[in-house]
């Protein structure tokens, strides 16, 4: 297609490029880019500061991929910053799992190398977070005569540049990662007091990243409300709509499957189909090119081998003795599945947004797999494999039902009796488990 020819990954990193070098090439300032006229980048921020890289470090050609090193080096000053963040809640045992699975996660490497706003995103939010845990927990002794005041500073520092990076490059992130970094502090305060400086300053970011969301997503006006919650609402519904109907327009068999479908069922559908995407087996078995097939098999492998973690980290954390530390990393295990979830019925069935919006938050996810993974160590706990093992069927009937679909050797199984199968063999496993545990517990 046109953006694969001209050397981009992704379709708005196509646009955005273009209308970022013909902003550099004209005598209009670079703000320019917050206005109507450019609509490629939906807040501005990345365009402008495409177009401001384009205008003084490259004015005599078009070099796309000066952008996408920008990006890359702005993805890897992040591991350093989590790296930092997963000591402080777990030492070292907990951050060098979790910043391997930073570093190395597949598709954070793909925006990572793109002309994309995600790896920007994916820094700015470890930024964020190393800044508030190294500027909010209480002072040992030992650490005040060490370092004093010094690195709380750095900590507020490196919170603040956080914010305003996702203020200036998505605001809708700035928002999340305070109601992220407020429930860390509600759960782990021990019911202390919130500094009314924090929550004054915390109030203002919130309201700036609320009316910066609402400008961005309006800027073209749209929208019949003027609330910034309504233009927020009014956006997400019309945004989930035209998933869907992108979805059912663009799949022959998701249509029919829709139309027979109770309406009812239909958001949970379409969100159960973007938690899967990318899909595992489609990535082996759908006809493409070998270039596009190794990087959809390693996309999906990493969201396959990331999200039983994710899973079974809410029943590792069971077996946590301290309560703070249950309450801490049940938040942020919470955090992860509603961004997914969320993120799942934004973009519909779409292989290229789901995960490129899922990774945003790849920090929180890291730390949470992590902390299941060590707790796995600590214990081999039975609840891992059993859902390693639900995964396995999943992707043996997906696997069975694509190779049907591309190979008439194969019988062909339906969609509805596919799923029934997984949902029945999955039950039996994990409620099998579960009176297993039980009937063992009493023996």
């Amino acid at each position: 297609n046109e953006q694969q020819q001209a050397g981009y990954v992704f379709f708005d990193a196509y646009r955005r490029d273009a209308q970022a070098w013909d902003l550099a090439q004209s005598d209009e300032l670079i703000l320019t880019a917050f206005s109507k006229k450019y609509h490629t980048d939906q807040y501005g921020g990345l365009l402008a500061l495409s177009a401001g890289a384009y205008r003084y470090l490259s004015p005599d050609a078009h070099r796309p991929l000066l952008i996408a090193l920008l990006g890359a080096l702005v993805a890897a000053l992040g591991v350093p910053f989590f790296w930092r963040a997963a000591q402080f809640l777990g030492g070292d045992k907990l951050a060098i799992p979790a910043t391997w699975i930073f570093a190395l996660y597949p598709e954070s490497i793909l925006q990572g190398s793109s002309q994309m706003r995600e790896p920007f995103l994916i820094t700015f939010v470890a930024l964020a977070l190393w800044g508030f845990l190294d500027w909010s927990p209480p002072r040992s002794p030992h650490f005040q005569k060490k370092w004093g005041d010094a690195q709380t500073g750095m900590g507020a520092w490196g919170l603040g540049i956080g914010l305003a990076g996702m203020l200036l490059i998505s605001p809708a992130i700035a928002l999340v990662t305070l109601i992220i970094l407020g429930g860390y502090w509600q759960f782990s305060r021990e019911h202390k007091r919130i500094p009314w400086k924090a929550i004054l300053l915390s109030g203002g970011i919130f309201l700036a990243a609320l009316f910066l969301l609402s400008w961005g997503l309006n800027r073209q006006g749209v929208f019949g409300t003027q609330s910034p919650f309504g233009v927020i609402l009014e956006w997400f519904g019309g945004a989930v709509k035209w998933d869907v109907y992108q979805l059912e327009s663009g799949s022959g068999w998701v249509q029919k499957l829709l139309k027979t479908m109770p309406a009812a069922l239909r958001l949970p559908f379409v969100a159960g189909y973007g938690l899967a995407q990318p899909v595992l087996p489609a990535t082996f078995i759908e006809p493409t090119t070998l270039t596009w097939r190794v990087i959809g098999i390693l996309r999906a492998s990493g969201w396959y081998l990331l999200a039983p973690f994710l899973l079974y980290g809410f029943v590792a954390l069971r077996k946590l003795d301290a309560p703070k530390a249950r309450r801490v990393w049940t938040w942020f295990g919470l955090a992860c599945w509603t961004w997914i979830i969320i993120v799942a019925l934004r973009a519909g069935g779409d292989q290229w947004d789901n995960p490129r919006y899922r990774v945003i938050f790849l920090a929180i996810q890291a730390l949470f797999a992590a902390r299941a993974w060590v707790l796995y160590r600590e214990r081999r706990d039975v609840w891992l494999p059993r859902f390693l093992t639900v995964e396995v069927i999943f992707l043996a009937f997906f696997t069975q039902w694509y190779a049907s679909r591309y190979y008439v050797r194969f019988g062909a199984l339906s969609f509805g009796a596919m799923v029934a199968w997984i949902l029945v063999l999955s039950g039996i496993v994990l409620f099998g488990g579960l009176l297993w545990d039980r009937k063992k517990r009493r023996a």
